[in-house]
């Protein structure tokens, strides 16, 4: 049976076949060139894991506008962290999608412009940003992406596309952080994004996303300028990762765990309990 990534990417190549076919001559010359392999480009900054603001350090640095009940909040999280234990940011134990905003903080992006969606493949998910005109679902499945509408924009009026906005709204899954540090957005699910993604006026390799998050975590909206470099390849390689490959993770019910090399199961946290073994038979001395 088809697996739904394998299913995605076959949707999406039928997608591409028909836009092909169907004036794709006419189409680049009214949409804007952002063809090829974009990468994040962060700042060398105290802290050098990937984060929201890449012009502030990583965690605590990012200085986020949180309340002081998600102060409170992250606090905990950090303190979890610091007893070892996975703390608030599942992807690595859990291979739970990064999901917004997460995932416009890692790896390398290709954008793909048809008429009617702008589909944003990145290393670990694929994006949908519609562009035809539809209405918000009203009775949309959650996911850990969330569901986008944008709109192209021809700022200079010169008859090509500059800018696409783009909002992204729920229902989300979660929880949801914005960095590996486990900085949170609210338990509720229902942020709501705004994008305007665009390329550099002095250099067509560098393209920017400027991101504005409304959270309910948040005491107002915080936002982030996201830039990302275009390979010079003419024929990139399209490297994909899974979470799954080399983790030495293992998630049992709440807690985590770590295998060792000879393939023993430790504890992540000083005091952690071994699971329970009821299901299996006693180990014969």
């Amino acid at each position: 049976m088809m697996g739904r990534r394998t299913i995605e990417m076959a949707a999406l190549a039928a997608v591409l076949m028909l836009a092909i076919t169907d004036g794709s001559q006419a189409q680049d010359k009214k949409y804007p060139n952002w063809k090829g392999e974009w990468n994040i480009v962060v700042p060398r900054l105290p802290g050098q894991g990937l984060r929201f603001d890449p012009s502030k350090p990583f965690g605590k640095g990012q200085d986020a506008p949180l309340t002081e009940d998600y102060k409170k909040v992250y606090e905990d999280n950090l303190a979890e962290l610091a007893q070892g234990r996975q703390g608030l940011f599942l992807y690595h134990a859990s291979c739970l999608p990064a999901g917004m905003p997460a995932i416009m903080s890692a790896g390398t992006f290709e954008y793909i412009i048809t008429p009617d969606t702008t589909y944003i493949v990145a290393d670990t998910d694929m994006r949908r940003i519609f562009t035809d005109g539809r209405p918000w679902v009203v009775d949309a499945q959650p996911t850990y992406r969330g569901f986008s509408i944008g709109k192209w924009i021809d700022e200079d009026g010169d008859g090509v596309f500059d800018v696409l906005e783009v909002e992204t709204r729920g229902p989300f899954k979660g929880p949801r952080s914005y960095d590996a540090s486990g900085l949170p957005l609210h338990f509720d699910n229902e942020s709501t994004f705004q994008e305007k993604i665009f390329l550099d006026k002095k250099d067509a390799n560098l393209l920017h996303d400027v991101i504005t998050v409304f959270d309910h975590a948040l005491t107002r909206p915080w936002s982030a300028d996201k830039t990302y470099r275009r390979s010079a390849k003419d024929y990139p390689n399209w490297d994909r990762t899974n979470c799954l490959e080399g983790t030495n993770y293992v998630t049992i019910g709440k807690e985590y765990y770590l295998v060792t090399s000879d393939g023993y199961l430790m504890p992540t946290a000083k005091g952690q309990l071994p699971p329970d073994p009821k299901y299996f038979g006693q180990v014969q001395k």
